[in-house]
């Protein structure tokens, strides 16, 4: 799986649950992505918890722009701008934080766009249009190779693949569906060449504040290695960015030689853990404005749905190709206009 219920909190709740984010060029602009909800798609958005989209303009791994959605609880069906036939409707709201408001979930920042779920809503000015609702689910991966990495990672083993058909493989997440949170940004909007986004969900507590759920930028990290740390008190998904060469960069390098070494790869290991430490870390998905996003061994620019990220995640890891026996043609198809993603493949209550 990329992200889908790596966490414990996210799992007692999956509309908190981030299982992707997706950043490429869209039809007006930059494309931000975020899937949350997997297996389902049914559950709508927490109207306790905010949904951000953190943009770092400069490259140190803190938001210089958070775009966050919030959505409200009440359903919306006798609403003449609800779409009929939704299982759900929500109303939401977008806001945009700029400078030090962008890290402060106290912010109330300016309002953007309103709307309501599965219904595409377009600033004035058209710089900005977003949608939210239920969708396919465009990731694929096969669960005897991911399984196998994992482990290999883990125990400090060679990947077991004795049992793996290449022949056989299936998706684990075909025709399931996801709630997705859809934004694209005008260039003039973000005002910069390179950009680096990640997807954070909060919760409000009873206390008072905000309390991180989930955070997710580059796929599959938070399954191929167990950055979690109960002793030390570390949950990934509640850090930062800034956090996590220090928190996670030593394990990273540690679980990555020792496979190396079992595998008895020819290549330098602890070089190698070196790279993959900064390659991976800090966690932030980098995109060039206006390029064609591609996420592969060779080069890391955004991520669309049709990249195959979990093989080229295995290979920037272990520095070979394990193939899943799979294609983009095993998951949702997405769609060619905006919102771009899959349309939902469960059939919607009557």
């Amino acid at each position: 799986m990329s992200h889908h219920l790596d966490s414990e909190l996210a799992r007692q709740d999956p509309r908190l649950d981030i299982s992707d984010v997706y950043l490429f060029r869209g039809a007006t602009g930059t494309v931000f992505v975020m899937n949350v909800d997997p297996l389902s798609g049914r559950h709508g958005f927490h109207p306790e918890g905010m949904y951000e989209f953190k943009v770092d303009l400069d490259g140190d791994a803190v938001e210089d722009i958070t775009f966050r959605f919030t959505f409200d609880a009440v359903e919306a069906a006798d609403d003449t701008d609800a779409p009929a036939g939704h299982d759900h409707p929500q109303r939401w709201s977008l806001r945009v934080l700029r400078g030090p408001e962008a890290t402060d979930r106290d912010a109330a920042g300016a309002e953007l766009l309103r709307g309501v779920t599965d219904a595409v809503s377009v600033s004035a000015d058209g710089g900005i249009r977003a949608w939210a609702g239920p969708a396919g689910d465009a990731f694929w991966i096969e669960g005897t190779v991911v399984t196998a990495v994992s482990t290999a990672l883990a125990e400090g083993t060679s990947p077991d693949l004795a049992g793996f058909d290449p022949d056989r493989a299936e998706n684990l997440f075909q025709g399931t569906d996801v709630g997705a949170i859809v934004l694209e940004v005008a260039d003039d909007v973000l005002a910069a060449d390179t950009i680096g986004f990640w997807g954070v969900s909060v919760l409000a507590t009873d206390a008072g504040g905000w309390r991180q759920i989930n955070r997710c930028a580059t796929p599959l990290i938070n399954t191929l290695f167990v950055l979690e740390d109960a002793e030390r008190g570390i949950d990934f998904n509640a850090t930062r960015p800034t956090e996590d060469r220090v928190l996670y960069g030593p394990s990273i390098m540690r679980d990555t030689a020792a496979a190396l070494a079992a595998m008895g790869s020819t290549v330098d290991a602890s070089a190698h853990a070196e790279r993959v430490r900064d390659l991976l870390l800090p966690d932030v998905l980098r995109y060039e404005i206006g390029t064609e996003a591609s996420f592969t061994p060779e080069r890391r620019n955004g991520r669309t749905f049709a990249c195959c990220t979990p093989e080229a995640m295995f290979e920037i890891v272990l520095g070979t190709r394990l193939p899943l026996g799979l294609t983009a043609s095993s998951a949702a198809v997405p769609r060619a206009e905006f919102p771009y993603v899959p349309l939902p493949t469960a059939p919607r209550e009557s």
